[in-house]
């Protein structure tokens, strides 16, 4: 226990499958650090142990171990892997007793709120990806809309998010609490220092390289524009399923000199620095931490104006471009065209994109978390 703790210190228990890397688990690493050096005792649960964590834990964080993550086959071996799973965990909660479990995505909200019935603490539910997007199993979605109701409450990242719960989980307290922007960025490893662009210009864009996130129609947009710009080169960051794909598609192309797919990086604040545009392709999106982080480095964001997510972050027409109709490739290589060509505007952009570091400021998005704990 640290200096700053007491045994009197109301207890925060989060619930996770595991700290690989995603926003979900960047932010509840995130919380707990800021919660331990404000006095509470925080303990992460994670069905996975340390060996895959992307995100270290603050030193005073209490990290404890489920080991419940092996995949089950078949529904009678899934049934039984999460008893296993509620079981473990209502033990760990009675031994605890903490104050506030807090669920960290839709499965773990779950777990939480079965196993931590009746036993006196509050529990949190949180979504951190917009639920019609989820590929969830039925018999989650019929939990999902049972348990919702007996939290003592359920987060969304965005209020688009918090209206699809509104009518399909009806009978949930509700609160909208967006991810705060972390400024200064952090570095990590790997390090991939940005080549140098020798009066070239880079079009960036981040995420994990999944159908989700859209690169097949943002490949598609720079295609078709490529000609007309040859001092840009796109630059996508990230890693996933789908990098054989792309590939291809950036091959078949012709454009392997001008598009490279750069990987995961532990300095992303580098790239950023050294791009003059940002761009979000998303097809569906919770709250876009890499358009936070993108837009407080000082850029210019194009982003298609999905269901949730960008139009929360971005001001259209102030201090980036929301795209319509989403997924439209000639749209979205119309805006990318526009900002490519006018430099003064991506400036102007550029010098509003940084208000993010205010919008979404850890102190804001903190107290709106500390209201959600302390609410009786």
């Amino acid at each position: 226990m640290s200096s700053t703790q007491s045994a009197s210190a109301p207890h925060l228990l989060i619930v996770i499958h595991s700290l690989s890397g995603g926003g979900a688990e960047r932010v509840a690493v995130d919380l707990s650090a800021y919660w331990v050096e404000r006095g509470y005792r925080v303990s992460i649960a994670t069905q996975t142990g340390a060996d895959d964590d992307a995100y270290a834990l603050h030193p005073s964080v209490q990290r404890i171990v489920l080991g419940t993550a092996a995949p089950s086959q078949g529904r009678a071996s899934a049934l039984l892997a999460n008893l296993r799973r509620v079981w473990k965990l209502r033990r760990l909660i009675r031994r605890q007793r903490p104050a506030v479990v807090l669920g960290m995505m839709t499965t773990a909200s779950v777990l939480a709120i079965v196993a931590a019935r009746g036993l006196g603490c509050r529990v949190i539910a949180t979504e951190h990806t917009h639920p019609p997007s989820q590929e969830l199993p039925d018999m989650w979605l019929r939990l999902r809309r049972w348990a919702y109701p007996q939290a003592s409450r359920v987060v969304a990242l965005t209020s688009g998010t918090a209206a699809w719960l509104e009518e399909h989980v009806p009978g949930s307290a509700l609160s909208v609490i967006p991810n705060a922007v972390c400024w200064p960025l952090k570095q990590g490893e790997p390090v991939l220092p940005p080549p140098e662009k020798n009066g070239r210009f880079r079009l960036l864009a981040v995420g994990r390289l999944h159908q989700h996130k859209g690169f097949d129609l943002l490949i598609e947009a720079f295609r078709g524009i490529a000609e007309y710009f040859p001092a840009w080169d796109l630059v996508i960051m990230g890693e996933g399923e789908d990098r054989e794909s792309l590939q291809a598609q950036i091959d078949d192309a012709g454009l392997s000199e001008r598009i490279t797919l750069a990987g995961r990086v532990g300095n992303i604040g580098d790239w950023y620095e050294q791009s003059d545009l940002y761009v979000l392709s998303s097809r569906v999106e919770g709250l876009s931490n890499s358009l936070l982080e993108a837009m407080a480095s000082g850029l210019a964001s194009v982003a298609y104006d999905c269901e949730t997510g960008p139009r929360e972050i971005i001001r259209n027409g102030i201090d980036g471009v929301l795209v319509n109709p989403p997924e439209d490739v000639e749209a979205l290589a119309a805006h990318l065209s526009d900002l490519m060509a006018h430099e003064a505007k991506r400036e102007a952009y550029a010098k509003r994109a940084v208000d993010v570091l205010d919008r979404f400021s850890t102190a804001r998005v903190m107290a709106l978390w500390q209201q959600v704990f302390e609410r009786r």
